[in-house]
């Protein structure tokens, strides 16, 4: 539901299990409650993507037996498992840049334990066009972070289960040049290309490679994206959104033409998904030019990165609660 202030403290004051997505000036005015919160200025919402600092994107939560909010930070954030219900489904929420968020990036496809309760959740952002800060919220004690992951622990009915998705508009050729990196990192200079070692960043330039492409990777027969950030032409390290992984092997994703009528395509599929909550990548919505366009059945903020148990991509994550 796309609100406006008011429309939000009233769910809270009704006692609402909620998660809010919201430019940090409106979150800052909620009074406490059952709810945690991400900053950004950007959502889809069912009329189309829109750029907005005077409404609030929330999500309320039905059939929910009980809740908790907890804050993390790099030290402790993987015991969002221990605070899971063992029925349930949690919301995380992290800082663009903050240690947490890079931590969680690098650590959660080596977490067994992530798997065993979904854990559904965003990169909070901040308006491109200026120098704010990414903050996260926890409506339970009113306070806000810009150095901590907030986790808000949902306990389902035992006939009431959560089930997440990723939609992800990328393929790869599999004939295509095979990629792989000597450690994990957030940064490389050289990687193996076909077992050869070349620069990478010299390998994108020289093969017309455009830096919207993302990598691709098989993790589990789910295909995962890894977002180019920036080139450096000073010491020519190619910086990512999330981390590459020794021992995985990588594709540059396949070029689409146009992404709105990738995405229309797509989402052909989802017509019967009834999601509680959903989130798009930024860059989808910059690079696809979703600004105006909506993403049916899926509405929600646009973020710098999702989570489906680990940090993913260029992809749209959502999740249903579904009866057993």
């Amino acid at each position: 539901m796309f609100v406006t202030l008011e429309q939000a403290e009233k769910l809270i004051k009704e006692g609402k299990v909620l998660h809010i997505a919201a430019d940090e000036s409106l979150l800052d005015q909620l009074p406490k409650g059952k709810w945690i919160a991400g900053t950004t200025p950007y959502f889809i919402t069912e009329q189309g993507g829109i750029t907005c600092k005077d409404k609030l994107f929330v999500d309320e939560i039905a059939s929910v037996l009980e809740c908790k909010t907890a804050v993390y930070d790099q030290n402790n954030v993987f015991n969002v498992t221990k605070g899971a219900y063992p029925n349930g489904m949690t919301f995380l929420v992290m800082p663009f840049g903050s240690d947490v968020a890079v931590f969680y990036a690098k650590e959660a496809p080596n977490s067994d334990d992530l798997l065993m309760n979904p854990t559904v959740g965003w990169i909070s952002g901040f308006d491109l066009s200026t120098d704010s800060v990414a903050k996260v919220y926890d409506g339970v004690t009113g306070k806000s972070y810009s150095d901590k992951a907030v986790a808000l622990h949902i306990c389902l009915p035992d006939d009431k289960m959560a089930s997440l998705g990723i939609v992800n508009i990328f393929n790869v050729n599999e004939n295509d040049a095979e990629i792989e990196f000597e450690k994990d990192a957030l940064s490389v200079t050289k990687c193996l290309v076909n077992g050869k070692e070349v620069v990478l960043a010299d390998y994108i330039e020289e093969n017309n490679i455009g830096t919207m492409l993302p990598l691709v990777a098989d993790y589990n027969s789910v295909l995962i994206n890894v977002s180019i950030k920036s080139i450096s032409e000073e010491n020519r390290s190619v910086d990512f959104y999330a981390p590459v992984f020794a021992g995985k092997k990588y594709r540059f994703a396949t070029p689409i033409i146009d992404y709105a009528a990738s995405f229309s395509e797509q989402l052909q599929g989802f017509k019967d998904t009834k999601p509680v909550f959903s989130c798009n990548c930024i860059l989808n919505y910059l690079y696809g030019e979703l600004d105006g366009k909506a993403t049916p059945p899926f509405a929600g903020p646009v973020t710098f990165g999702e989570v489906a148990y680990q940090l993913l991509n260029q992809t749209l994550v959502y999740v249903e609660i579904l009866s057993t």
